[in-house]
């Protein structure tokens, strides 16, 4: 096994269980614009993106014609109550991991295609703080290009001085989490199935492995 010194964790789906809130927030909005899109349409062509690009993604997918920026402004409107209603959780045995991790000298950093504000707001309903249970958050709004762009996981690793992509880990629930650990040269990469796609999507990526939960990379990283 590789000597790891830092992961790179998604969010919602991977370590965050917000029920899919945000994509059926981009459907409603979409829905509301009278683009005829359902769920799974949402998943397979936004999971992972930046919402604006996820937006853009799944207009052109479905041949809709539409203002993906009053889309996108009502989306974020529509967000922000969902926020303030939504009962945020993380799946088992996640902030065990992060204490395994963190336990042996290897960092722990999020990342997402939310803006910074959604963001923080699930940190702060899950009561997670930068230096208790994480290291590092890197939001859509740290970086000038999106996912599967490399630049939120090469900001991490500038963070803590690690130039070596193979002790990166990168792990999340969609394809392009997957892509963007490619495209980051990094040594492992995870798709978990708690989220966003299924085990066939992700194949697509061909990951270094498909685990039922995060909570699986223990016995990875730390078998005897």
């Amino acid at each position: 096994m590789k000597d790891m010194k830092l992961v790179v964790f998604d969010m919602a789906g991977t370590t965050v269980n917000e029920d899919n809130v945000v994509y059926k927030t981009v459907q409603k909005a979409l829905n509301n614009a009278g683009v005829d899109v359902s769920l799974d349409q949402v998943l397979e062509h936004g999971a992972g993106k930046e919402k604006y690009q996820a937006i853009l993604d799944i207009v052109e997918q479905v041949n809709a014609t539409v203002d993906a920026k009053e889309v996108h402004a009502c989306f974020k409107e529509m967000l922000k109550q969902a926020y303030a209603e939504l009962e945020v959780t993380t799946y088992e045995g996640v902030e065990q991991l992060f204490e395994t991790l963190r336990s042996h000298g290897i960092k722990v950093v999020l990342n997402t295609g939310y803006d910074s504000n959604t963001a923080q707001s699930l940190l702060q309903k899950l009561g997670w703080k930068p230096g208790d249970q994480i290291d590092a958050l890197i939001t859509a709004d740290d970086v000038e290009v999106g996912r599967p762009s490399s630049e939120m996981i090469d900001k991490a690793m500038a963070l803590f001085n690690i130039t070596d992509p193979e002790q990166v880990l990168k792990a999340g629930d969609s394809e392009i989490d997957i892509e963007e650990g490619k495209n980051a040269n990094c040594g492992i990469t995870v798709g978990v199935l708690t989220g966003a796609q299924t085990r066939v999507q992700l194949e697509k990526a061909e990951p270094t492995y498909i685990l039922d939960s995060l909570s699986d990379l223990k016995e990875i990283l730390f078998k005897d």
